[in-house]
């Protein structure tokens, strides 16, 4: 597994209840539906990359990897938010997914 970020795992623990709380949550809404691992990790892509969410968009990128996604099918949830979000949008998540896609094949 990729290193978390520092700010991340700072607040993991200081505040382990709360912590606690959003990933039970988080594996909740995973589990209420059919969607496979793989479709939860693109849906849950790219939803932050249609927020704007560039810290967000790094994690779904690991965690879409992690699942099993190509760099292909990650690229593909990205660029599919071209004609919501507008070229540039898209252009700025597709740069921060290949910076994530790029560290992962160095490991």
């Amino acid at each position: 597994m990729t290193k978390l970020p520092d700010h991340f795992i700072k607040f993991q623990e200081s505040h382990p209840r709360v912590f606690a709380s959003y990933e039970a949550l988080g594996q909740a809404a995973s589990a209420e539906g059919p969607l496979s691992k793989k479709e939860v990790s693109l849906v849950k892509l790219a939803t932050a990359a249609g927020a704007g969410l560039e810290g967000a968009v790094h994690a779904h990128c690991r965690r879409a990897l992690e699942a099993g996604c190509s760099a292909d099918e990650i690229r593909h949830a990205v660029i599919l938010g071209v004609t919501t979000l507008g070229f540039p949008s898209m252009m700025a998540n597709l740069c921060r997914v290949d910076e994530i896609i790029a560290r992962h094949n160095q490991s």
